[in-house]
């Protein structure tokens, strides 16, 4: 039990603060992994500092409408972090302006990358829609408490500075892969049924076999995604099928990588159709899917997936 939470409005004050020494703990998580000698406390008037040309004490005290004692005290750490330096005024002698440092403009280079993926995690958590403040605290905080927050953050900065992401055809090496990633994927937004355990548990047997494709995902070599294209008769049309991207890979666009790999591997190899099997839950998938040319088609009666409520191919 949230005692907190149980106190509703009355206990927004102490929720808050609770969740900023949360995010500024997991901040510093990402700021150590990264070995980054930086006080997430201090990230607002070092901001500040590096977007201005010369900025005083006051004008970051107006700024940021912080108390003055706590901007001295940010900035006197800063000086001591050797990340900032005081300079007089070319005109005025008596004005003290504060700049980066050398140090500083360094740090600043290595720590962008971080705050864009901050930022690009901190959306994702908070994108959602709710009635009052409260309820959207609740849902933030659900989300905080069921993922790693600072993980997120790492996963995502690191993918941006990996850029060997190659498609590969199936090995069987890759098999427990092709398994595990579309099962977690099941899991997460719907169920296995019977045929796709069957299926994903015999990929050679109901895909290869038949003259089917899969091919793989690979960022530095690690396994990050899978999709299948599996014949759905002796007539050339084949179904995309089986896509599924690691968890901490998702939101980089491999998935439609891995698309356009296929539409290209189907127009070289004059398939005669190219069809997929979806459900309209997947809101973003299906925008997807019609960004990239599929239209949709009528759903036969004996559709494979229970899940199908929507039926696309591509025209080829």
């Amino acid at each position: 039990m949230d005692a907190l939470r149980g106190l509703g409005e009355l206990g927004l004050g102490s929720r808050l603060k609770r969740l900023s020494e949360y995010l500024m703990k997991e901040t510093q998580l990402v700021y150590d992994h990264f070995n980054i000698d930086f006080d997430p406390y201090l990230f607002p008037v070092f901001k500040i500092i590096v977007n201005k040309a010369g900025v005083t004490n006051t004008e970051i005290k107006n700024i940021l409408n912080l108390s003055q004692p706590a901007i001295t005290q940010s900035i006197n750490k800063l000086i001591k972090k050797e990340l900032v330096q005081i300079k007089d005024d070319a005109i005025d002698k008596r004005k003290k302006i504060v700049h980066p440092s050398e140090k500083g403009e360094s740090l600043l280079t290595r720590i962008k990358p971080i705050w864009e993926s901050i930022d690009k995690v901190i959306k994702e958590f908070t994108l959602t829609s709710s009635s009052s403040l409260i309820e959207h605290l609740n849902t933030l905080e659900d989300k905080l408490n069921t993922s790693n927050f600072s993980m997120r953050i790492i996963n995502d900065v690191e993918l941006k500075t990996k850029k060997n992401l190659d498609i590969v055809s199936f090995y069987p090496k890759y098999t427990k892969y092709f398994h595990d990633l579309n099962i977690e994927w099941l899991k997460t937004y719907f169920y296995v049924e019977p045929y796709d355990e069957e299926v994903l548990s015999n990929p050679d047997h109901y895909i290869i076999n038949k003259g089917g494709h899969i091919f793989f995902a690979l960022l530095n070599n690690e396994v990050v995604g899978t999709v299948a294209l599996m014949p759905m008769d002796e007539n050339g049309v084949f179904e995309l099928t089986k896509m599924a991207v690691s968890p901490k890979h998702r939101g980089h666009k491999i998935g439609q990588k891995l698309m356009q790999h296929c539409l290209d591997f189907a127009k070289t190899n004059e398939f005669k159709g190219l069809l997929l099997y979806s459900n309209r839950v997947l809101e973003n998938a299906i925008y997807i899917y019609r960004k990239y040319g599929f239209i949709e088609i009528p759903v036969e009666k004996d559709c494979p997936y229970e899940r199908c409520n929507i039926k696309m191919e591509y025209p080829l």
